[in-house]
Parts: C-alpha cells; structure tokens; sequence
C-alpha cells in the first residue's frame, strides 16, 4: 500500500536524491532476499530446525510442483521460478507496511517480469529444438501456416499483457481498498480483515505468476505436433 509519507523517500531527500519507489523498493527486496540466503547458507545443517524446516518446506514444495507440470527438465530452470516466487512474494508483501511501497503496485515492475519470463520462455524452446522451435507457431497443417503464424505470434505476446496486468491489477487494487479503509475507518480495527485477505492474495498472486510462467517453459520445450 502506497503511504503518503515512504521510508526510503525521506532518506533519499536528505541527500537530495529522487528515485522512483518501485525502483527502490525493488532494490531493497533484492537485497533482503540477497541478505537472507546469505544468511541461510551459513546456518544450514543436515538435521533441519526452526526457520531451515519453514524454507525447505516451500522450496521443496515449490519444486515438486513444477516437477510435476514440466517433468525432470524443468529443474534446470528452478532458481528463476523460486527467485521469482520470492521475489514477487515479498514485494506483494512490503507494501502492506506503513511507510513502504509495493513495487509490483507499478505497472512498470510487472511488465519487466513479465518480459523476462516472455525472453526466457522463447530462450528454452530454441535451446531445446533449435530452428525446429519455429513450429510451435506454424499450427498442425502446413497449408495453413500462414493463418496461424500471425495468431501464434500475437498470443505469445499477449501472454505479457496478461501476466503484466493480472499482478499489476490485483496489488493495485488491494492497495487501493486498504487505503479507502484506513481513511474512512481509522488505524486499526477495520482494516484488520482486509490486512488478512491482502497477505493471502499477495501470495496467490505470487504462485500465478510463477505457475503461468512453469506453464509456459513447459509448452516451448515439448515437441510441436
């Protein structure tokens, strides 16, 4: 939820500088999550506890599920889904904080996303088929290639809309209602219930990104028929 008064935005001021907030927001993301593996990697040990049990439940839970819809040869591509999970997770998250900002509440983080998935799915179908990967987009028949290519070109691009402006949509306007919310009901009481349904949606809406994103890696690197 975007805040009348940010965190970042009062720091950057006393050295007279002005960065966009969903470009610092998602930088500090970036670090905390960088901060956080660091520190996970030094404590890790082979009898799991405590915080080790909590990760390696999600990761492995994570994993196994994109095992299952791409098959063995989407662990080759597992950090970037976990990386955008988290990633996505936490910036949903922050903006529920007073004095922080959600990143993804700006169209312009969503689109990146967006089109890093759009590079890296097309990066996999030629990696895996090579030229071949231009029959994806020619249909069954080849008489009727030529209809098809345009609307199989046209798809795949609108897969960046689509992933752009669902996240973009539903952060926006669970900030928007919280926002309402705390003007029209005070601090605290009412807000609490929507506070609930924003952190269930923020990680909803990490998993169907990540779940498009898995569902796209899996359909460049099956054989085209």
């Amino acid at each position: 939820m975007e805040h009348p008064i940010l965190f970042l935005d009062l720091i950057f001021e006393h050295f007279k500088l002005h960065i966009p907030p969903h470009v610092s927001y998602a930088w500090l993301i970036m670090l905390l999550l960088l901060g956080l593996g660091l520190l996970a990697g030094r404590k890790i040990s082979l009898v799991p506890a405590g915080a080790q049990n909590v990760f390696e439940l999600v990761v492995n839970g994570l994993e196994e599920f994109m095992v299952d819809i791409t098959g063995e040869e989407g662990r080759a591509f597992f950090p970037y889904i976990a990386t955008v999970f988290l990633f996505i997770m936490f910036c949903n998250l922050v903006g529920l904080l007073p004095g922080f900002f959600s990143p993804t509440a700006n169209i312009n983080t969503t689109l990146s996303l967006a089109l890093c998935t759009f590079v890296y799915t097309h990066y996999l179908g030629l990696k895996y088929h090579g030229a071949k990967y231009v029959k994806h987009f020619l249909g069954p028949i080849p008489a009727l290639a030529p209809l098809f290519f345009p609307i199989e070109v046209i798809g795949h691009f609108a897969r960046v809309l689509s992933l752009t402006l669902r996240l973009f949509g539903n952060i926006m306007g669970e900030d928007l209602v919280l926002t309402i919310l705390l003007f029209l009901a005070g601090m605290f009481l009412a807000p609490l219930p929507m506070m609930f349904l924003a952190v269930f949606t923020s990680v909803v809406q990490a998993f169907v990104f990540t779940l498009l994103s898995m569902m796209y890696f899996a359909g460049s690197m099956e054989h085209a028929h």
